[in-house]
């Protein structure tokens, strides 16, 4: 690995590193492969101010190893271990709660262009997933729902009631587009919600339900809630009153078998017209 001297250290732009911390010191330069290689055997070795910083970074290192075709195998084992670690250490602080078995509904949530946002925000990109996810976390746990898992850009929460996940995901896009965020910028979630019963491992929860609900999540746009017909199901047993739920028809889901009915949760103040979901071609194509 070529050495960075001051001057060339200096000359690299803060895109070309990892991690910024808050008082600008610059650290896992991504300049190249070798120094690529170098900041994944040295990420564990390396002390980040919170959650979101290191998760900010490990994003940033991940997406510079696909660009020098680096399959990053040891690390990403680090990593569960590490997540593992600190799961067990929220356990016996008491701040973790049992999760919720038989039928659940999933909420997952991610940010829309995340990639263009961190360009352009660059070092204060961290500041805003921490707002993201403080924000996050307050409207799930007023719905009664759990943060599963936050990770990067993402969100996977888990509610006992339908109806909750869907106050919860409507409360949510209220506080993200009305919040005024660095710089301007426009942020814009896609939210899917599915109703299921999946198994509770170890390792959280598994099965076919956490994947319908993840490409639900992935076909929305920022901006919509996407449901299954299944959370579709169990909400219009007891449907929010201040939100309509509106049939989108019949769509392939990438990866899943058969069709999958998907519907819009519409609210007055909320945007309600969206492009087609962001999936493969409809059945009736």
């Amino acid at each position: 690995m070529t050495t960075l001297d001051a001057r060339s250290r200096a000359s690299l732009p803060d895109s070309a590193f990892a991690y910024i911390d808050s008082r600008g010191r610059r650290r896992l330069p991504l300049n190249d492969e070798s120094h690529v290689r170098n900041a994944l055997a040295r990420f564990n070795q390396t002390t980040f101010e919170d959650e979101v910083a290191r998760d900010t970074a490990r994003t940033k290192l991940l997406r510079a190893a696909k660009k020098y075709g680096i399959v990053p195998v040891g690390f990403m084992t680090g990593q569960l271990l590490n997540a593992r670690a600190r799961a067990e250490l929220a356990a016996q602080s008491g701040e973790a709660l049992p999760f919720p078995t038989g039928v659940v509904t999933f909420l997952y949530a991610d940010i829309e262009d995340s990639t263009g946002l961190l360009r352009r925000l660059e070092g204060r990109y961290g500041d805003l997933l921490r707002d993201m996810r403080r924000l996050l976390r307050v409207e799930v746990r007023s719905a009664d729902g759990r943060v599963v898992d936050m990770r990067a850009d993402e969100l996977f929460a888990v509610f006992k009631r339908a109806d909750s996940a869907l106050v919860a995901a409507i409360a949510i896009q209220r506080k993200v587009l009305g919040r005024v965020w660095p710089e301007g910028v426009q942020v814009r979630l896609r939210e899917g919600l599915h109703t299921g019963r999946p198994t509770l491992a170890d390792a959280g929860y598994v099965g076919l339900a956490v994947h319908v609900a993840a490409r639900v999540c992935h076909a929305a746009h920022g901006g919509q809630v996407v449901l299954s017909q299944a959370a579709r199901d169990a909400i219009a047993r007891k449907p929010p009153p201040d939100v309509t739920i509106r049939d989108l028809g019949l769509y392939r889901l990438s990866g899943l078998p058969g069709l999958e009915n998907l519907y819009q949760a519409d609210a007055e103040d909320l945007p309600n017209h969206f492009p087609e979901p962001r999936t493969t071609i409809p059945s009736s194509a």
